[in-house]
């Protein structure tokens, strides 16, 4: 009697058994892109500066409205477009003689230029939660492009109240407020060039 162990498969029904795994493979819905459009939640939007004060400390300053959505694709981490609008009558120091100078043409000129515009033109994925963000900035009536380094902190369905699916990020930038024409207090030294921007923001899924 022939032993199982040395029993040798009949060709046809290993032909069929590859047809039969090849069509179940082919059979499995293939994964698609979906970009999604995802809005800033304005009640969880910081925007914050810091920049130097005749040498002493740093000013740490905010505006305290602010706006914008993008289209992201999760899956491919590919950001298609995005657009941020910042209230410059907004601006906020917890002192109000200077929040008022801010305002003035010495700075903002909130009264001519009523938001600061940022134009999203490029995105790269460093990793599943760090990437770089290019963009174009709008201030003053002037645009530059500035680079910001993005962390993605959570991506979940949110644990209350609205309950949708929701990105949690992180973005700094460090600007050279000169570039757009603000240069009082540079050449005295009175308030640093430079200019630390902080966004923290969450983003819900449409």
């Amino acid at each position: 009697m022939p032993s199982l162990l040395h029993h040798t498969r009949h060709p046809s029904l290993t032909i069929a058994a590859g047809l039969v795994l090849t069509l179940g493979v082919l059979s499995i819905p293939s994964a698609v892109a979906e970009p999604r459009t995802y809005e800033i939640d304005p009640e969880h939007f910081s925007i914050g500066f810091l920049t130097e004060h005749v040498g002493y400390a740093d000013t740490l300053g905010m505006f305290l409205e602010g706006r914008g959505e993008f289209v992201y694709d999760e899956q491919t981490r590919q950001l298609h477009s995005g657009t941020v609008e910042i209230s410059t009558d907004s601006v906020f120091t917890n002192h109000e003689e200077r929040d008022n100078h801010l305002r003035s043409n010495d700075f903002l000129d909130a009264g001519r230029y009523s938001t600061i515009v940022f134009e999203v033109t490029g995105f790269e994925a460093h990793s599943n939660s760090e990437g770089t963000l290019e963009g174009e900035l709008s201030l003053l009536g002037e645009s530059r492009p500035v680079t910001l380094e993005v962390t993605l902190n959570k991506a979940d369905a949110y644990p209350f109240g609205h309950g949708q699916h929701t990105l949690g990020l992180s973005a700094r930038t460090t600007i050279a407020r000169s570039e757009w024409g603000m240069t009082y207090g540079v050449d005295n030294g009175m308030v640093g060039d430079e200019v630390e921007l902080i966004l923290e923001l969450e983003a819900i899924r449409q």
